[in-house]
């Protein structure tokens, strides 16, 4: 997971058939923005989101990137690690 861009991650979920409406990756690409996430942090959101709500929860998925920029983690690995210590993971 690693190198993958978010635009490769959506469609890997794509062929996996868990399909995303426009909407919802406009959102996802959106909150991106919004909360200056790399496409690293957003992938990690965006999985921890599916695997916690079953579905994607736009408004999960802004407060997980909102826990991300407020504790300034930049990598995959910390915000791993926070999600583990704030029980997510």
């Amino acid at each position: 997971m690693g190198h993958l861009t978010l635009a490769d991650y959506l469609e890997q979920l794509w062929v996996k058939g868990f399909k995303l409406s426009d909407e919802q990756v406009r959102f996802i690409y959106f909150g991106k923005q919004y909360t200056g996430a790399n496409d690293d942090l957003a992938r990690v959101a965006i999985k921890t989101t599916l695997r916690l709500q079953y579905q994607f929860d736009g408004s999960f998925y802004i407060s997980l990137l909102e826990l991300l920029k407020e504790h300034n983690i930049g990598t995959r690995q910390d915000a791993i690690a926070l999600f583990k210590k704030k029980g997510l993971q």
